[in-house]
């Protein structure tokens, strides 16, 4: 009897039309749990790294975490993973919701789609009956339309529904997936979905999920929901209200918008507006969430409500994402509080990305201005801030005229607009459109989470260390007197030391060995959570959360019945995480590629980051170009990849580990 997991995958050909319940090793369960440990180990065996992003060989991959549909609070992250157009790299996005619990009730981990269908399809799961059924009826829908034109066809309202929208179909680099109360938006997996074909991925099961210890298992649940019941209305001080609270955020139940709206930078990332918060605006802000938040939600078994359904009068009603409230206005310098309701209606209809499309439409309209683009690009375009908004978000995501260039993000379009564009394609990591943030002093530890981020998206690197010192001595020993959730007494002291001024600030504090064990850390809880399904907001990225590292392994071996430790946790995740990194190094990720943008602080080090990097390839086992060693990956049990690299030339059996000598060596050749 398998136990947490179901045993079997779901093999999709949509080429030939083809469906196949195959059994999996558990013996993949032991070295990968579940989730992107598993999904990184199918891409890595069954596609060659030769493989285009939109070729019929490139696997699109639904995973569920390895705790899905069992009880614990929260686990109900559905893991999609396949080649991204964007970076060309691995791409895999989480989105919350239903849709996992629901396929492992119907008796699957996974459902893995090749191939590419003639005709439009949706994929119909109801257990052990599964359907490939046309979807021409369903083209040019919106993505929640879909979703409900597909329930009302089953005549199933209890079915769960992944869908894509226009820009999915148009293969738009920055489509998304959307389910219901979530989305996994980042890196075009959308697009990917698109390519194939395929308009959705229906759902219903009704079958049980094993627990090994049942009784251990619940117990441990109940210790998680008590803490949540003490630590979510009990804030930290001095922290964001994001990471003050737990959640993943709870931005919709937010008003105060101050830290967002003057530390965000508005426009194409290039502006930060200091005066525009205000009490009017704060009363004007809070006076719209409250008419149009019909009520907050929560995904599956979790008591947290980090959602919200938004009615505007005379449009559709739908599931806010995030900060998409605050993301299209501050892009388009819009006034009116209600435009950011208004148009993240439309933008998820159409399934896109709610961080790169306001970015990207804000980078039109700078080339405009600098006479880059002109006036014959954006013919019929009104001329007032939300109209024009619109009219671009429609001309991308159908990819006519100027959209079908833009359709592909800044960095590609830049490439193909030429005449200096590339200057104002300037918010990239490895192609990818990153937060609208840009600071002042060099913060150490976001600079090796922005550089080494195979994601791109720094929201699932950062998490549980605090993002600046406590002001005081008091709030310093406050916070660390009952902090069980960090993983030695170092990091205690690290928060102890931080000061804002002085030898322990930053950029020279934390020291470059402290900073690689904070990013390895918070790196590892994304990773654990993204192995096992569950939300970041209970686990790697709030502040104090009610899942972390000392009791982990304990849910993991009363689930499954493995005997699972801290330093066996810690081992997988190191496997996971070098896995991921061999699928890209071996699709050509090398040092030059980490790098944050240009401008995205003030104040840059050149020396001090140099030196970060080296220190954080040395602590990671891997070489001065970022690729891990033929030792670190046979002590990973990753001995087929070390072979691979060999084979590929990629290593050599001269290379070895970076390291401070290497780099002194280095300097004086």
């Amino acid at each position: 009897m398998r136990y947490a997991e179901t045993g079997f995958n779901l093999e999709i050909d949509l080429s030939r039309g083809s469906i196949e319940r195959v059994e999996t090793d558990s013996r993949l369960t032991e070295l990968h749990l579940g989730g992107l440990g598993t999904n990184s180990k199918i891409l890595w065996d069954r596609v060659p790294p030769e493989t285009e992003p939109f070729s019929p060989d490139n696997l699109l991959i639904f995973g569920t975490g390895l705790l899905c549909g069992t009880p614990a609070p929260g686990a109900n992250r559905t893991i999609i993973t396949t080649y991204s157009p964007q970076t060309l790299y691995m791409g895999y996005s989480m989105m919350g919701g239903f849709l996992a619990p629901e396929l492992k009730y119907a008796g699957y981990d996974k459902v893995i789609f090749r191939g590419k269908s003639p005709n439009m399809v949706y994929l119909w799961i109801n257990n052990d009956k599964v359907e490939i059924r046309d979807a021409s009826h369903l083209r040019g829908k919106g993505a929640v339309e879909t979703s409900e034109i597909i329930r009302r066809e089953l005549k199933d309202p209890k079915a769960q529904v992944a869908a894509i929208g226009l820009a999915g179909e148009n293969r738009v680099y920055m489509a998304s997936i959307e389910q219901g109360r979530s989305s996994a938006s980042r890196l075009g997996l959308g697009a990917v979905m698109g390519d194939k074909g395929l308009k959705a991925v229906a759902v219903r099961g009704t079958k049980d999920i094993n627990i090994a210890r049942p009784a251990e298992f619940m117990q441990l649940c109940n210790e998680v929901l008590q803490y949540i019941k003490v630590r979510a209305p009990n804030l930290i001080p001095e922290v964001m209200p994001i990471l003050a609270g737990l959640g993943s955020p709870q931005e919709m139940a937010h008003y105060d918008e101050k830290w967002h709206t003057e530390n965000f930078m508005w426009g194409n990332a290039r502006v930060r507006r200091k005066e525009f918060w205000n009490d009017e605006i704060e009363k004007m802000w809070k006076n719209t969430l409250e008419s149009v938040r019909t009520r907050l939600i929560s995904c599956y078994n979790c008591p947290m409500k980090c959602g919200a359904i938004i009615s505007v009068p005379g449009i559709s009603t739908y599931m806010m994402k995030c900060f998409t409230k605050l993301t299209y206005a501050m892009a388009a310098f819009a006034e009116d509080s209600e435009f950011g309701f208004k148009i993240a209606q439309q933008a998820t209809e159409y399934g896109v990305d709610g961080f790169s499309m306001p970015q990207t439409m804000a980078f039109a309209f700078e080339l405009k201005e600098a006479g880059i683009l002109t006036d014959a690009d954006f013919e019929g375009c009104p001329t007032d801030k939300e109209g024009r908004f619109y009219w671009l978000l429609d001309r991308i995501v159908r990819r006519e005229g100027i959209g079908d260039v833009l359709a592909d993000g800044t960095y590609w379009a830049a490439k193909q607009i030429g005449k200096g564009a590339e200057e104002y394609a300037h918010n990239n990591i490895k192609k990818h459109e990153q937060l609208p943030l840009k600071l002042g002093m060099l913060n150490p530890i976001y600079f090796l989470m922005y550089c080494t981020g195979e994601k791109s998206n720094i929201t699932q690197i950062e998490g549980n260390f605090p993002q600046a010192p406590f002001s005081t001595l008091e709030l310093k020993e406050a916070f660390v007197k009952d902090w069980v959730q960090a993983p030695n007494d170092r990091f205690k002291q690290y928060v102890l030391d931080w000061e804002f001024r002085g030898e322990h600030s930053m950029p020279f504090y934390p020291p470059p060995e402290a900073c690689c064990e904070i990013v390895e850390w918070q790196e590892k809880m994304h990773h654990i959570d993204d192995a096992l399904g569950l939300c970041a907001g209970l686990s790697s990225f709030p502040l104090k959360p009610p899942y972390h590292i000392h009791n982990l392994p304990l849910f993991i071996s009363a689930a499954t019945g493995m005997d699972m430790d801290e330093d066996g946790l810690t081992h997988i995740f190191n496997r996971n995480r070098n896995l991921v990194r061999a699928i890209n190094v071996r699709r050509g990720l090398r040092r030059a590629d980490e790098k944050p943008p240009e401008d995205h602080w003030k104040k840059r080090f050149p020396e001090l980051e140099t030196k970060l990097l080296d220190t954080y390839y040395a602590f990671k086992g891997w070489n001065q170009d970022g690729i891990p060693t033929k030792e670190s990956l046979q002590a990973l049990g990753l001995d087929y990849v070390a072979e691979d690299f060999l084979k590929r030339g990629i290593l050599t059996n001269e290379d070895r580990a970076f390291s401070n000598e290497t780099a002194s060596e280095t300097e004086e050749k």
